[in-house]
């Protein structure tokens, strides 16, 4: 069973994760990547059912911030005593493994829900090379933020607490 204070700390820490996952998306503009505006998409996708728009931009980054929040959950709960090798192999790994979900999975359902398909990995935009690559990077900041800010809270998943 998870203590309340690993909790808490899984949570502020996956906020943080998500907070610089958030703005390396922005910044990827900068290097000519395109700029992935996760809760403008989220957005989207909860205003395709309504005739008129009642969710503004606040409630699709909402959604994206628990997103990362449970990610961390997902994290510490399942995965930190099965996947080897210290924070920063391990933000590596997770990273990667956010990325192959979100490409194949996620972004494919949301877009979808969005009216506008992207395809599995993307290939049903103009630049699905490029997208996978900035989604890879955004993925792997999170992934290394996550787990840095992990090790720092001192959270070593739920077994060792």
């Amino acid at each position: 069973m998870m203590r309340s204070n690993v909790f808490w700390r899984t949570i502020i820490c996956g906020f943080i994760a998500t907070f610089v996952m958030s703005m390396i998306a922005f910044l990827q503009g900068g290097l000519g990547l395109p700029v992935i505006d996760v809760g403008h998409i989220i957005q989207g996708s909860f205003n395709e059912v309504h005739v008129y728009e009642p969710y503004d931009i606040f409630w699709g980054n909402v959604a994206f911030y628990i997103g990362g929040i449970l990610l961390a959950l997902i994290w510490v709960v399942f995965l930190h005593n099965r996947i080897p090798g210290n924070w920063f192999v391990q933000g590596v790994i997770y990273g990667v493994i956010i990325s192959i979900v979100a490409g194949l999975i996620i972004s494919p359902l949301v877009s979808l829900a969005a009216g506008d398909g992207f395809g599995i990995f993307y290939f049903d935009t103009w630049t699905p090379g490029l997208i996978i690559l900035a989604g890879l990077i955004m993925h792997l900041g999170y992934g290394l933020v996550l787990m840095l800010c992990l090790k720092y809270a001192g959270v070593k998943g739920i077994d060792a607490e």
